[in-house]
Order: structure tokens, then C-alpha cells, then sequence
């Protein structure tokens, strides 16, 4: 369930017909599970009315809460981070400009639902339309920078199940870039929570435009439709979602203390039901989890015996901060212990596994944790050998 901190870990494909051979395979289809049952947690189950929900601790990767996760449900708009991963990208690698002008052509105008209200022969700046897609959910802009950026908006839908495939997203395939409903349009919690995490860590200098209030374009100044930026201390992203068939949802990011999570969920009755379930959740979450230092990554965990070593011991570190998200109740039954062969025989290469960090205790997961040297230690030439050599035989 829980891992220690990680480092996180585009061209076109040539047609719609191998953009579709190439996407991810569906799973078997499961029936949808009713919004009443529970989520699974580590501390029980948790009645939520979300169909499909999850929660996952940003730096850890901790499952806090989980919910038809794997399911691939119609995700609507939340679907537009996929879009705006592309577009931050492309930005980040030079090929794109937030000064640079896109033409609105007549089907972007026409685009119906959620608008930025273009006005079709104008142009209008990456940036603009950017914070159109981000904070006024626009399907015209989404159409807007999918034509500039390839040409049509089927070419584009092509660049993000590739830019998909590649940055793992397993249960995810976008036939547009405004999740307008498609039958084939879908991507699970999992994915989104995934794909939410990539976002606030390859952009940071985009990232911020999830959390601005409002945005004016055309006279008409609309809100940012994310409940959890008004209702959750902390929160600042990520992207509402709603159609008849998938229902309103929700991919939302809070930080506190130094504490980011991020939660999904889709599938709830009403606007209200939306705001009021995921507040509800995060507080939750907020309250009953907590994220434990167990080592810093240049803590000596152990001093290991060398034999034959021209030191004596080599120091045992986790070579990365060690950081547990726990339920808060669990963090007094913590019990670590340290498994190592020794005395571990030279030479010793700075980075080599040497051992294991065993974590457990009443009531906590076990894991197990490799640890490694945190020196170089050479081997002893001849002559000093000797003497080690005779006082291990007769000393055992």
C-alpha cells in the first residue's frame, strides 16, 4: 500500500486507424459498482456515494482511499489535463511559446458545451488559452489549440494517447481533446491520479494557472469551477468534470504542512454532492493519515562489518528520504528492524545493496526497504591481509 518517496519517474503516430491499434488495451469490462458501496482503506471501509473515487498521498504514492479504481469511466472534462499536458510540454521543449497566436477557426466557434467564447477569424494567445481550458473549462479552446498544434483535433487526440502511452497511463484512450462523450473516451482514478501527479511535478511554472479564481475573455469573466479551491484549506487544482453518463467529477490537489494529496472522484448526482464529498474526503484524509521520517537519505542507519576492508565498517544508508504515510493511530505500533549478512567482504562500492530495512509492527503492512553502502571501501592489499586472514581462522 505505502511506498517510500520516489523520484517520478512527441511526434504524431501516422493515422486515426494505428492511433487505435496502439492504444492501451481495455481490461474486461466490471460492472459499475453501486455509488453507495463502500471504499476500501487501510483503516476499513469508507461509505462514499462517489462511484469511482481514490486519494493518494503526492510524495509517498500511498493509497489512501480507493474505489472502482481501475474502472475506465467516461471522464469528461478532467480529461483536459491530458490536453494541457501536451500543450505544457510542448511549451517546456521550446516547440510552443505562451506569446505564440493560434487561429480560431469556424468548428472551434460552433464547439458546443462549456465555452471561453472565441470568436471564429480572430487569433488568440497560448496563454489565453491555456487559462481558457484550465480555469473556464473552454471546449472551444481546447479545439483552438488542438488545430494549431496538429492540425485537426482527431491528429491531436493521436499526440495524447501517445504522450499517454509513454508517461504510463495503462487505462486511458482519448478520441478528442475536450471529453466530449465518445463511447471509446475513457481513463480510470488511477490514471488521473497519475496523470495529476506529472502535471504539478514536470510544471511546476505552469501549475499555477489550476489555481486562479477566474479569468476574463470576451467581456465575460467566468469562475473557476473547482469547489475544492473555495471549500478545501490548502487546495489549489486541478480540474472539474460533468456529462449525463459519467456524472460529476472531480481530480483535485491540496497541500498542508508540506503535505500534498491528490483525490478523484466521478460518478456523484449533483454539483453539490461533488463539493460536499470531496471536502468531506479530504478532510478525512487530512486527519486520519500522517507522513513519518523514518530515515533521511544520508542517515547511517548501521555501521556493517567489512572483511578484509581497508576500514573497519561501512556505513548502512537508504541513499533517499525514507517516508511513510501511515494512519496516525499506526505510527505508536511502528516497529523497524535491519537484516544484513555480515561482515560483508571488500571491496564495497558506494551504492551497493547490502541490506534490507524490515518495517512492520501490529497492525502495519510489512515492507521492505534495500539499503546500501554509503562509502566506497577498498580491499587490503597482500601483506595487511595476511594478519585479518589468520585472526578470522583461529578468532572464527
Amino acid at each position: 500500500m505505502m511506498g517510500a518517496a520516489a523520484g517520478l519517474a512527441t511526434g504524431l503516430v501516422a493515422s486515426e486507424s494505428q492511433a487505435q491499434r496502439q492504444a492501451p488495451a481495455a481490461r474486461a469490462p466490471r460492472p459499475a459498482p453501486p455509488p453507495t458501496s463502500p471504499a476500501t482503506t487501510p483503516l476499513g471501509p469508507l461509505d462514499t456515494t462517489a462511484r469511482h473515487a481514490m486519494i493518494v498521498d503526492y510524495d509517498t504514492g500511498a493509497i489512501l482511499l480507493e474505489k472502482a479504481a481501475d474502472d475506465r469511466m467516461p471522464p469528461s472534462s478532467m480529461s483536459k489535463l491530458m490536453t494541457m499536458y501536451v500543450v505544457f510540454e510542448l511549451l517546456k521543449n521550446g516547440r510552443l511559446r505562451l506569446d505564440q497566436q493560434l487561429p480560431v477557426s469556424e468548428r472551434a466557434w460552433r464547439m458546443g458545451g462549456s465555452k471561453m467564447f472565441v470568436e471564429v477569424g480572430s487569433s488568440i494567445s497560448v496563454e489565453n488559452l491555456a487559462r481558457g481550458v484550465i480555469v473556464q473549462s473552454g471546449n472551444d479552446a481546447c479545439i483552438v489549440l488542438a488545430e494549431g498544434i496538429s492540425g485537426s483535433e482527431t491528429q491531436f487526440a493521436e499526440l495524447m494517447n501517445e504522450t499517454a502511452r509513454r508517461i504510463g497511463l495503462r487505462d486511458s484512450t482519448f478520441r478528442n481533446a475536450t471529453g466530449w462523450p465518445d463511447p471509446e473516451h475513457r481513463m480510470s482514478c488511477r490514471d488521473l491520479v497519475h496523470l495529476a501527479r506529472r502535471i504539478i511535478h514536470d510544471f511546476p511554472e505552469y501549475y499555477s494557472y489550476y489555481n486562479e479564481r477566474s479569468f476574463r475573455w470576451n467581456d465575460i469573466s467566468q469562475e473557476n469551477r473547482n469547489p475544492a479551491l473555495s471549500r478545501v484549506a490548502g487546495a489549489d487544482g486541478l480540474k472539474t468534470g460533468h456529462t449525463d453518463e459519467a456524472g460529476y467529477g472531480l481530480t483535485a490537489s491540496a497541500i498542508r504542512g508540506g503535505r500534498r494529496l491528490i483525490l478523484v472522484v466521478n460518478g456523484l448526482p449533483s454539483m453539490r454532492a461533488r463539493a460536499e464529498e470531496s471536502e468531506r474526503l479530504f478532510e478525512w484524509a487530512f486527519r486520519e493519515f500522517e507522513n513519518v521520517v523514518v530515515f533521511r537519505a544520508a542517515d547511517t542507519v548501521e555501521e556493517v562489518p567489512v572483511y578484509l576492508g581497508d576500514r573497519a565498517t561501512v556505513p548502512l544508508v537508504a541513499g533517499r528520504d525514507l517516508v511513510l504515510t501511515l494512519p496516525r493511530q499506526w505510527r505508536r505500533n511502528l516497529e523497524v528492524r535491519v537484516r544484513y549478512d555480515a561482515p560483508v567482504p571488500a571491496p564495497v562500492s558506494k551504492g551497493q545493496g547490502i541490506g534490507t530495512l524490515l518495517i512492520g509492527g501490529q497492525g502495519v503492512p510489512e515492507m521492505n526497504v534495500p539499503l546500501i553502502a554509503g562509502a566506497d571501501v577498498d580491499r587490503l592489499g597482500l601483506l595487511p591481509r595476511i594478519p585479518a586472514v589468520v585472526g578470522r581462522w583461529f578468532g572464527g
